[in-house]
């Protein structure tokens, strides 16, 4: 990855301008570029605090999955949940910017930022077993950008691990329970509009002997949550997003306005 490559996520990709998300307060943060996406590194955590990426949905590329996680230069190794995090256990290296996202433009542009989502500072721990939430949660962008057709399907996601204190410790490692992701367009008229979404992975996280394991019981749990919620629950300034929300409290359901997703269809984007 060269300079020229490493563009950084663009706020000014949507008609309306969307700030790069930041933590509140004064959390040490490692600003780091990569081919249309940045990730906000928090080196205390050793994971991102928030990653940000542009999605050009009419010019997407399907290339050939390829790439290798590694660790990225730039920062200390210290500051990385690196390679030993994910060794001879049931965590997966959970990809915070997609893939696929960043892989738009022309074929040689798109192959280079797919394989920059390969940095273990794009990664966060999440627990081995698969089901249909989670499932669910790997599609949201897939969804957001068909009902977006309609605005030239460009989207811009902001997706992290919520670095919770109580977070259950693993090799030097706070193991994040939640993930949060927060999709913003533009509608016909022209105004903004944003998603918020949640995933929860607080069932699926046991140790035994100090080693993670996959309980008998328990699933991945997707909500779409206010945005006004996540911004409380991570810390993060999500700015105009929150008044961008199309979950309107006659939209939303179940505890504390949290809308339990079972499959695309119930996604309310207004």
């Amino acid at each position: 990855m060269t300079d020229d490559d490493a563009t950084g996520y663009e706020s000014d990709f949507l008609p309306s301008r969307v700030e790069l998300p930041r933590p509140l307060g004064d959390t040490e943060i490692h600003e780091l570029r990569y081919p249309r996406f940045t990730v906000l590194l928090d080196p205390a955590r050793r994971l991102a605090a928030v990653t940000a990426v542009n999605i050009d949905g009419g010019a997407l590329r399907d290339l050939p999955r390829t790439g290798q996680w590694r660790l990225d230069p730039r920062v200390a190794e210290s500051a990385q949940a690196g390679p030993e995090l994910y060794a001879a256990n049931s965590l997966d290296r959970g990809h915070l910017v997609r893939r696929r996202d960043p892989g738009w433009g022309t074929v040689e542009q798109a192959r280079r930022a797919m394989a920059a989502t390969f940095f273990y500072t794009n990664a966060a721990p999440q627990a081995g077993a698969f089901n249909q939430s989670k499932d669910l949660w790997l599609g949201l962008e897939d969804h957001v950008l068909a009902y977006a057709g309609a605005t030239a399907q460009r989207i811009s996601v902001f997706t992290a691990p919520v670095l919770a204190a109580e977070d259950p410790p693993y090799r030097g490692i706070l193991i994040p329970r939640r993930f949060f992701k927060v999709a913003a367009w533009t509608s016909p008229d022209s105004s903004l509009r944003a998603a918020g979404f949640v995933l929860d992975q607080s069932e699926l996280l046991e140790l035994r002997d100090g080693e993670p394991v996959v309980p008998s019981l328990g699933a991945f749990r997707t909500f779409q949550t206010p945005i006004a919620d996540i911004e409380h629950l991570a810390g993060i300034d999500l700015g105009d997003l929150v008044a961008a929300d199309a979950l309107t409290a006659e939209a939303a359901r179940g505890e504390d306005a949290w809308r339990l997703l079972r499959v695309p269809e119930d996604v309310f984007l207004g």
